[in-house]
């Protein structure tokens, strides 16, 4: 009777857990982590990205051997299986946590249908092969993705002694003072407010080459220079439909582009690197 209590409120509790997460979906990440020792094959730990170079070797060596075990060309074949076998099992090395979630035995059956020139043994082996990566990956591709090769934007300096999240919501603002000043005709504040845009446009491109080191960006470049020039010439002398259109357009140039590459990544891997945010969810 006493277990029959016991094996109830168990069931309670799991019951009563997973309605209140459903009802706060909104506020519940079910996304999964990977293990910590994934980030020691991952810049900047590691010189070269050897987790991602080895995932694009077995991508490469699986169409190898599945492509030459259709032919007769049997040494290129144990030449290709043998790479593969390598690489497979250097996921268990580089990362133990993940020793469980290899098919050794599919392996196995690979190398000894491939030995036995057995074409059909070898596509059933690939197959399940495959299996076991597109459940990796259906896990742990997209957060591992975010995680090790979005924008860490933490360390980005300025040569002036402000913080850098603080001079990104400064450029916003000073788009939007631009747009409201436009809107109730005051040109005095806008061109302002564009003189503090345009210093903190070419603040923001000195710290491109931190990250874009080997395919140096240009910011501002020619297009964004000449935009800000037609819209200094609009909000003096310009109509207000002029105004719109020269700050919608530097608005793409300058903020949206990079936002949309840039900090998109970074927003998300944010979630990731922080974890969960506790006292919201509770509060919530």
């Amino acid at each position: 009777m006493r277990w029959t209590y016991f094996i109830f409120l168990q069931s309670l509790l799991i019951v009563v857990v997973g309605v209140v997460g459903y009802i706060h979906k909104d506020k519940v990440n079910l996304s999964k982590t990977p293990p910590a020792s994934l980030a020691k094959w991952y810049k900047p730990e590691h010189k070269r990205q050897k987790w991602l170079h080895n995932m694009f070797k077995l991508r490469r060596e699986m169409q190898a051997v599945k492509l030459y075990s259709t032919g007769n060309e049997v040494e290129l074949l144990d030449k290709w299986t043998a790479l593969l076998s390598k690489h497979y099992l250097e996921i268990s090395e580089m990362v133990p946590e993940w020793n469980k979630k290899l098919d050794v035995e599919a392996l196995t059956r690979l190398q000894v249908s491939v030995k036995a020139r057995d074409q059909q043994d070898v596509s059933l082996a690939l197959d399940d092969l495959t299996k076991t990566c597109d459940s990796c990956h259906r896990d742990y591709r997209s957060t591992v993705a975010t995680i090790y090769r979005a924008p860490d934007f933490s360390s980005v300096k300025l040569s002036q002694p402000v913080a850098y999240k603080k001079h990104m919501k400064a450029l916003i603002q000073q788009v939007n003072q631009i747009k409201i000043a436009s809107e109730d005709g005051k040109r005095d504040v806008a061109l302002s407010s564009l003189s503090e845009l345009k210093q903190g446009i070419k603040l923001q491109g000195q710290t491109c080459v931190q990250c874009h080191i080997k395919d140096a960006r240009v910011y501002p470049d020619v297009k964004m220079i000449k935009t800000i020039a037609n819209l200094e010439q609009s909000l003096a002398t310009g109509t207000r439909k002029e105004q719109g259109k020269a700050l919608g357009t530097l608005a793409v140039q300058a903020c949206a582009r990079c936002h949309g590459t840039h900090r998109i990544a970074y927003d998300n891997r944010k979630i990731f690197v922080d974890g969960p945010n506790w006292r919201e969810l509770i509060k919530h």
